[in-house]
């Protein structure tokens, strides 16, 4: 058995080696019988959840009845350290000094107080949409069927495919992408948002004839403009103020909570987005009166005719604890044709594509104390470990790969796509195409914008009525702003580049997302909306903000036709 399978092995069991007890398991006369036996006597009632998160060396040699011999000096400490009756000194000793069964000696009372102060302090970070009605999506309720426990058995085809693929990259900034980190480059940013964005807002009736700011003379008492937010800021009376900028000055506009309609529509906006308004003009040069919000917007998308099928998967997360090995093989054998009921196997027999939007695996150092919750602890074993899994899937079905923020690509969007230099052995797979994040493929003329979704986390702070739970509303709106990340510079780190690529040029037949670990589906415009889950349970992070992950649900669009498949009961 591999070391990557023995690790695997006490992963399963919600087990974690430090180096020291690694080598001892692989040292061991028979690493796998040893592997067995240590890990039933570490899930044995002595052992905490707690003394499994790190298991020592020492702690191995304790199971197995090794003591550790203890020098003349450290007897003596140890004499010194004890008072005449023989019980641990009040001094409070340093967190290496407090063994184990010190940990688990502690009064029950103890454990309570600190669960409490835990869960007061996670309640201090939750939000107030956190504890609203959980919300069902009615498209995937109807769409969901459990895949069936009737796997067959042959040999798949492994020979080289002869199927031909209308495969085009069609934006891919994995080599366009250039900045120095200085101002320049970012005048040249926004600059480059502002002129896309303003060449999508014009061509809309009410905005053909827009005024610059400095443009904008005592003969109008109307105003058409198109304006980037600078700033959002609220009056003493509750309405919205916000200022804005073009290339050519500033202005400031009201927006008054009296006109109900508009004011909600104003909530949504966020800063450094592009839009149209429409105002009345003040005696102030400065100051106008909002009458009307024009988003760049989604004209409605013709439905095109497709006789395959295409699958969406991201967040898998391989190499960490959590990863869910079992139902991802048996979405692998599913795809191969292997697995589940015979109308089940017949559409994976029409699968012609694959689509991974980002976070294929765990990633080292993404966040503190990663490295715990880890069951593969180098980035490029890793990365071996998904060349495993995909290279099982059947050579006939091409593979595209974007990164996510776990991935070994740069942290700032747009993402280059995954680098070789880690990722060797995907890269040697014949299926698999990589690409940037944001990506846009045209597969046999079906247009997906693929985006791993981080900005929703900026969408979700600044807009109240926005969750990640129903992050199908999110892609809506980004849609409709025809921008992926507008919010510079809070939780989504952007690329101050000569251009902005995130802006969405051209309205996809499908729009793929990922990140939140929701499954969500909704057709908008004529526009899929899909956000693929994950392959992963519920991590400490969405514990703390009450996210509830779909894990194992894999959507998939059939002959242009949703379809929503559960690999786990």
């Amino acid at each position: 058995m591999s070391t990557n399978k023995i690790l695997l092995k006490f992963a399963k069991k919600g087990i974690n080696l430090s180096p020291e007890a690694y080598n001892k398991v692989i040292n061991a006369d028979d690493p796998v019988n040893y592997a067995s036996s240590l890990i039933v006597k570490l899930k044995s009632n002595e052992f905490s959840p707690k003394d499994l998160v790190s298991v020592s060396g020492e702690m191995v040699d304790e199971i197995n009845g090794i003591k550790k011999e203890e020098s003349n000096t450290q007897k003596t400490l140890i004499k010194e350290f004890k008072t005449p009756n023989d019980e641990i000194d009040t001094q409070k000793p340093t967190i290496n000094e407090i063994s184990s069964a010190e940990i688990k000696s502690k009064p029950e009372v103890d454990k309570k107080t600190e669960d409490k102060l835990k869960n007061d302090t996670i309640n201090n970070l939750k939000k107030e949409s956190d504890t609203s009605e959980k919300y069902i999506n009615k498209e995937i309720l109807e769409a969901s069927e459990t895949i069936k426990d009737e796997k067959i058995k042959f040999k798949r085809n492994e020979q080289k495919t002869n199927v031909e693929y209308d495969f085009k990259i069609i934006q891919d900034t994995s080599k366009k992408s250039y900045t120095s980190g200085e101002l320049e480059n970012l005048i040249s940013y926004f600059k480059s948002r502002y002129e896309k964005l303003a060449n999508i807002l014009s061509k809309r009736p009410e905005l053909r004839n827009y005024t610059k700011i400095a443009d904008i003379d005592d003969s109008q008492d109307t105003l058409s403009l198109i304006l980037m937010i600078r700033d959002i800021k609220i009056s003493k009376n509750g309405h919205k103020i916000i200022e804005f900028e073009d290339d050519t000055g500033t202005i400031s506009i009201l927006f008054s909570n009296k006109n109900e309609e508009l004011f909600a529509e104003a909530e949504k906006l966020v800063k450094d987005e592009v839009i149209g308004v429409i105002a009345n003009k003040s005696d102030d040069p400065g100051f106008a009166f909002a009458q009307q919000i024009i988003d760049p917007g989604v004209l409605r998308v013709p439905d095109k005719e497709m006789d395959f099928g295409i699958v969406f998967l991201s967040d898998v997360h391989i190499g960490s604890l959590t990863f869910l090995e079992d139902a991802f093989q048996r979405f692998i054998d599913w795809i191969n044709c292997e697995y589940g009921s015979e109308e089940q196997r017949r559409i994976a027999e029409d699968i012609k594509y694959l689509v991974i939007g980002g976070d294929i695996v765990d990633g080292i150092g993404v966040y503190p104390n990663q490295d715990k919750e880890l069951a593969i602890k180098d980035i490029t074993e890793q990365y071996n470990e998904a060349a495993r899994f995909l290279g099982n899937i059947r050579s006939d079905i091409k593979i595209i790969i974007a990164p996510g923020n776990h991935d070994a690509s740069r942290v700032a969007e747009p993402q280059p796509a995954v680098p070789e230099e880690y990722a060797k052995a995907l890269y040697e797979l014949d299926n698999v195409e990589f690409i940037s994040n944001p990506g846009v493929v045209s597969l046999d003329g079906i247009n997906v914008l693929i985006y791993h979704g981080r900005s929703f986390d900026d969408l979700v702070m600044a807009v109240k009525e926005f969750t990640h739970e129903r992050n199908d509303l999110l892609m809506e709106e980004l849609l409709k702003k025809r921008h992926l990340a507008p919010i510079y510079g809070e939780r989504t780190p952007l690329a101050s580049e000569l251009e902005d690529y995130l802006v969405i040029d051209e309205l996809p037949d499908i729009f793929h997302t990922g990140h939140v670990h929701i499954n969500t589906y909704r057709k908008f415009k004529g526009i899929h909306l899909i956000n693929s889950g994950t392959f992963q349970t519920q991590t400490e992070f969405q514990k703390i903000y009450n996210i509830e992950p779909t894990p194992a649900e894999v959507p998939v669009i059939h002959k242009g036709k949703y379809k929503h498949l559960k690999f786990i009961e």
